[in-house]
């Protein structure tokens, strides 16, 4: 039965990523608070889980011609750079910095998502 809650989990999180509000914003504390799963599984499980929604945008991207070939590797580089650096940072780090720091990225993300929703209702 364990196994069914976690892929309601992981339904929730892949819809929700596919709709563009990032799968791992919702996967990550639930399996955390609900699942009692440790935030450095949770994260390694979020970002596993976006392999295949990745590369299922990029197939329908390609198909649909909306890919810059130009400017891929300027992107491509530093986002690999970044999450090479960022996983180390997050593995030296204690479970509980590292389940702080996230809650206080979605914090951010949430003031800024506002502030964002706001400008767009005064225009």
């Amino acid at each position: 039965m364990e196994y069914v809650w976690y892929g309601i989990a992981g339904v929730l999180g892949g819809v929700l990523g596919g709709m563009g509000m990032g799968g791992g914003t919702v996967l990550i504390p639930l399996l955390t608070i609900f699942y009692s799963v440790s935030q450095h599984t949770s994260q390694a499980v979020n970002l596993v889980s976006f392999i295949p929604m990745a590369v299922v945008a990029l197939i329908i991207h390609l198909k649909n011609k909306l890919i810059d070939f130009s400017r891929v590797l300027w992107i491509i580089i530093p986002g690999v750079l970044t999450c090479i650096i960022g996983c180390y940072i997050a593995r030296a780090m204690s479970g509980e910095l590292l389940k702080r720091c996230f809650g206080g990225f979605l914090l951010i993300l949430s003031v800024f998502q506002a502030i964002t929703e706001l400008k767009k209702g005064k225009n």
